[in-house]
């Protein structure tokens, strides 16, 4: 094989920018104090952890004090579900929770099912989109948590979270909403205060920052329960010493992202619609979602190839040098291939489509050569197995 690989798995994880490894890196040379520490060297790298959260707190056109470093994503998410459950347990111990969420969503609501909180969950619609009439049609009286995700991970569908959150706010007054932000911050126009939102979970290795850093935005005045205790870092949310290195590099790369954004989504849409048009001339493939950027980020596309289980056609084209995933990596390897991932199946997609659907995702460095050649090779690759198949 002659060509360089190509990586399209940019929804699982991103390549981090050079540049923000030079930072990273410096802060971790010269900046090494605790931001804890009542001396220069603690006061410099308190300094930057600040400066950190003005860039992303900026981005999101927030108050810097509404932005709560984490872990990652995870964590954020099961800061939000858990600490605001556990916050409003008092007035109810209803949940309403999409059946698309992201593995750790789903995972952290069910804890909360062991401490006496119920759960209702809403189906999307077959292009994976969440009708705000289901939503209210879950919605009760004693509703303390409303989980709506902004981008979907494995699809790509986009969320009509302003309408959700206006059938939220009439129907289940006592109810606060968190999104799921991590496949829209840095990609999409995203400022959750103007959606009206309560909490929105953010991470920085989507769009090239390091992994183990995120953040959760946490509307000014929301009551929220901390999970861990000890110390009084990120506001008393969030104990322990700042991950001052990964903040630094969380930052820069949101900050340079961001500037890309506009004209990446234009050539993501290119993308996405050149693939769908090509592949869908191979017999019976079909595009799970919707097919325009109206319904869907431009940045994600969930395509089957019926006959070819999806794990083995990811396995075959990375030996081709073409990277892909099934879908969500935080469960591809503990779920039942045979079935597919639980967002098709929440979708009404067949199990045999279900099973033989990969995901292909850009990333802001995807060229259009690439997308050229892993259209190649994916027809190649598809028509050989099928051929083999038979």
């Amino acid at each position: 094989m002659n060509r360089s690989p190509i990586y399209l798995d940019n929804a699982a994880t991103t390549q981090v920018y050079p540049e923000v490894v030079d930072q990273m890196v410096k802060a971790m040379r010269d900046v090494y104090g605790n931001p804890s520490s009542p001396h220069a060297k603690g006061f410099e790298a308190e300094q930057l952890v600040k400066e950190a959260r003005r860039t992303i707190a900026m981005l999101l056109d927030a108050d810097p004090q509404e932005i709560v470093f984490t872990s990652g994503a995870t964590e954020s998410n099961h800061l939000a579900i858990k600490g605001a459950a556990r916050a409003r347990a008092r007035l109810g111990r209803h949940i309403v929770l999409t059946s698309i969420e992201h593995p750790s969503a789903l995972n952290a609501a069910s804890d909360l099912e062991t401490e006496g909180f119920e759960l209702s969950y809403v189906d999307p619609d077959q292009a994976g989109r969440i009708p705000a009439d289901a939503v209210r049609a879950a919605l009760r009286e004693d509703t303390v948590l409303v989980c709506v995700m902004s981008v979907n991970n494995e699809t790509g569908s986009l969320q009509d979270l302003a309408e959700i959150v206006r059938v939220v706010r009439a129907s289940a007054p006592k109810a606060v909403i968190h999104t799921d932000a991590v496949q829209a911050f840095c990609k999409l126009p995203f400022h959750p205060g103007r959606i009206g939102v309560d909490f929105a979970a953010i991470t920085a290795h989507k769009f090239h920052g390091p992994k183990g850093v995120g953040a959760l935005w946490v509307r000014k005045g929301t009551r929220l329960k901390a999970m861990m205790g000890g110390s009084q870092q990120e506001g008393g949310l969030r104990s322990g010493t700042e991950n001052v290195p990964g903040i630094v590099g969380f930052a820069a790369a949101a900050s340079m992202s961001a500037a890309r954004a506009a004209k990446c989504k234009e050539q993501w849409a290119e993308y996405r619609a050149y693939l769908i048009d090509r592949l869908c001339r191979i017999d019976g493939v079909r595009v799970n979602g919707s097919t325009n950027d109206g319904g869907s980020s431009p940045h994600i596309l969930n395509v089957s190839f019926p006959g070819i289980p999806g794990e083995v056609l990811v396995r075959a084209l990375s030996e081709r040098g073409l990277f892909v995933s099934t879908g969500s990596a935080c469960t591809s390897k503990k779920s039942d291939p045979r079935k597919g991932s639980h967002v098709l199946r929440a979708m009404g997609i067949q199990e045999q489509i279900a099973s033989s659907a990969i995901r292909i995702s850009f990333s802001f460095s995807t060229t259009r050569e690439e997308i050229e050649a892993a259209r190649s090779i994916i027809e190649e690759t598809v028509l050989s197995m099928r051929s083999t198949l038979r």
